[in-house]
């Protein structure tokens, strides 16, 4: 039987920092389904900019979306059984919720699962806030979750098993050449990434804070296809006149936005801050806080902060270890966005719509001219197959291409527009 048991539990028993969570009266709940023809879209395809999301005002609607959505709802002993008695040898990771162990269920399917450890800061209201979220949400890009465990004390979370890892992984703990990332994939990667965010800021209603950014939250399948993953700390975002939701600090040192970090109010553009960093990480090879570093450069973003005011010396910053095999220009842009992203302002910080617009080109790029990657030549960007080279738009291009009288009633029109908002970071 699928079920979710624990919430119908008395809410005495649990600490809920946000009642919208489980109150499928509430009108904040919304659900963002799958394509009705079910096709898999590219995960760089400008169909995924159109929104489709569906209210959910009911709790008739709600309790048919979870039970046509939800996880399977395991038993301790079948996740036993799978990960082999949660033997050390199973292990494959580890964070705040718990230990992760690589397991196979009884119809042979290779699965990831993630058990709560018992004096963890992060417990029941985590475990919940993640079963809902994406029972609720379905993106190429955010990791499924087929099924949890909620026997006794027990809190488990099964998900699909991701054969490459984390991407801090690949950053920060591959010693050899063979497994460094190159340029095409880090970029690749970003605006996965991005995707994913996008689908949490821009579809679900009321849009969804992540709050917990990280290189080690994003996982890799076999193409380095990025999925975010740990939505245990996510968090409803403001709704109506409400500029900003109040709540105790959460997330991962050297991610956070100093105006979170200083006031507790949380805003989309604090996962914007966090995404700048992750980018930071991307580029330059370095962790969000690292104490092995010397004093001053514990922290990415202090460390880079000279190297982001002038854009002379943007590729002092990239990962030595790609030995000059990458685009100055896709750099110096990809550089540009995370500075950006990094403004002391929120409210100068781009929408991650305007991020992935960004991101797409320069994947485009790199994917329509794979040489482009190591020559930093411009490469005509997919956008617009049709049009010869010279005639390309870029995001970040200086020139108008056309005028907008032409395009007024275009379907491109306003993603033509926010690209626009890039002319200032032109190299």
């Amino acid at each position: 039987m699928r079920c979710f048991s624990c919430i119908n539990t008395s809410r005495k028993r649990f600490n809920f920092e946000d009642e919208r969570l489980f109150d499928p009266d509430s009108p904040s709940y919304s659900h963002s389904p799958v394509l009705a023809d079910g096709k898999q879209k590219s995960p760089f395809s400008p169909a995924d900019h159109e929104r489709r999301a569906v209210s959910l005002d009911d709790k008739q609607k709600v309790a048919d979306s979870i039970s046509d959505n939800s996880a399977h709802s395991f038993t301790y002993r079948e996740l036993a059984v799978a990960t082999k008695n949660f033997r050390e040898s199973n292990l494959i990771g580890e964070g705040g919720f718990g230990k992760v162990y690589k397991g196979r269920l009884e119809d042979g399917q290779i699965v990831a699962a993630k058990r709560l450890n018992l004096d963890s800061l992060q417990g029941n209201q985590e475990f919940i806030v993640e079963v809902l979220m994406l029972s609720l949400l379905h993106h190429p890009n955010l990791v499924t979750l087929i099924g949890y465990c909620a026997e006794g004390d027990q809190r488990l979370l099964v998900y699909e098993y991701m054969p490459k890892g984390s991407l801090a992984d690949h950053l920060f703990g591959s010693e050899s050449d063979k497994d460094l990332l190159d340029w095409s994939t880090r970029i690749k990667i970003a605006a996965g990434a991005a995707r994913g965010l996008e689908h949490l800021h821009c579809v679900a209603k009321p849009p969804v804070i992540y709050r917990d950014l990280k290189s080690a939250n994003i996982l890799l399948d076999n193409d380095f296809t990025p999925r975010l993953s740990d939505f245990g700390l996510a968090k409803l975002g403001p709704v109506g006149d409400n500029t900003h939701v109040s709540t105790r600090v959460m997330g991962t040192y050297g991610y956070c936005a100093p105006e979170y970090a200083l006031s507790g109010k949380l805003t989309l553009k604090s996962d914007i801050f966090s995404f700048g960093v992750l980018l930071l990480e991307i580029v330059t090879g370095r962790k969000a806080f690292d104490v092995t570093k010397r004093h001053g450069e514990q922290s990415l973003a202090v460390w880079s902060h000279p190297y982001l005011k002038d854009r002379r010396k943007y590729i002092e910053l990239v990962d030595p270890r790609l030995r000059g095999k990458f685009s100055n220009r896709s750099a110096r842009h990809f550089i540009a966005i995370s500075a950006m992203c990094l403004n002391e302002e929120p409210s100068q910080r781009p929408s991650i719509s305007d991020i992935v617009v960004a991101l797409d080109f320069l994947a485009n790029e790199c994917q329509s001219s794979p040489s482009a990657s190591s020559t930093g030549q411009s490469t005509p960007s997919r956008l617009s197959p049709s049009t010869p080279p010279q005639e390309q738009a870029s995001p970040f291009s200086k020139t108008k291409q056309h005028s907008p009288k032409e395009h007024e009633d275009s379907p491109k029109h306003h993603t033509d527009k926010r690209r626009e908002k890039y002319n200032q970071i032109e190299a």
